[in-house]
């Protein structure tokens, strides 16, 4: 049998591995790095896997692994268009909502491989940790097993390249927000809620003011805050 890697930090996405697990074990052998020190060119090179999947990793791939093996990486964008960091966001702050997931191979570029296929992806509601979770299903769900089941085809990006950077802490900050509206408050905050994400904040004098957990009722934003005392 095939081996397949599915390399990630998020607890959704371990979630999901275990689902494909109970689906595809008959017909492959799947093994799962959740630390950056498992990522090794060794490790890989025991296990020689038909494919490796990144669906949610925050550190560079070494070198060695992804021109060895065949490594995918999942972007929120329509690729060439938001390349780079922080996509949800990026997106977000541009209002735009309906974008694209796209499986690409793994290159000495940052998102400039070439493309597998590509999903549709709504992001105008929910926190960006809900829309994770939401990204995670369709990955798992529709994504890796059409690569387990089909013969795909690599195309090379075409369109006009657009590059995202990515996001800083201070970027979090609600004076940031441009021409503010109802929408935008709500957009910015909801963008940030997430695991490991530095939330929507405001401050004044000595004390910072996160808020998580937004949503709209009755014309008005309501949510989660918390009062932080700066050092």
């Amino acid at each position: 049998m095939d081996d397949i890697i599915i390399v990630t930090i998020k607890e959704w996405n371990i979630k999901n591995y275990f689902m494909l697990i109970e689906k595809y074990n008959k017909e492959f052998n799947f093994h799962l790095i959740t630390n950056q020190d498992e990522l090794t060119f060794e490790r890989i090179q025991n296990i020689d896997p038909k494919y490796i999947f990144f669906p949610h990793w925050s550190w560079f791939i070494p070198e060695d692994i992804y021109h060895n093996f065949e490594c995918i990486v999942f972007h929120m964008t329509d690729l060439p268009f938001g390349r780079g960091g922080s996509p949800l966001q990026n997106l977000i702050v541009r209002e735009i909502y309906d974008t694209k997931i796209t499986a690409l191979r793994v290159d000495d570029g940052l998102d400039t491989g070439d493309v597998y296929l590509k999903e549709n992806f709504d992001i105008s509601i929910g926190s960006a940790e809900e829309i994770f979770i939401k990204l995670s299903n369709k990955i798992f769900e529709r994504m890796i097993p059409k690569f387990l089941t089909s013969n795909l085809e690599l195309k090379k990006q075409d369109g006009e390249v657009t590059t995202f950077k990515r996001r800083t802490n201070v970027a979090s900050n609600l004076k940031n927000i441009k021409n503010k509206s109802f929408i935008k408050i709500y957009d910015f905050i909801r963008m940030l809620d997430a695991e490991g994400y530095p939330k929507a904040y405001m401050e004044f004098d000595n004390f910072k003011i996160e808020f998580s957990e937004v949503h709209m009722k009755n014309g008005k934003l309501m949510g989660r805050f918390e009062v932080i005392e700066n050092e």
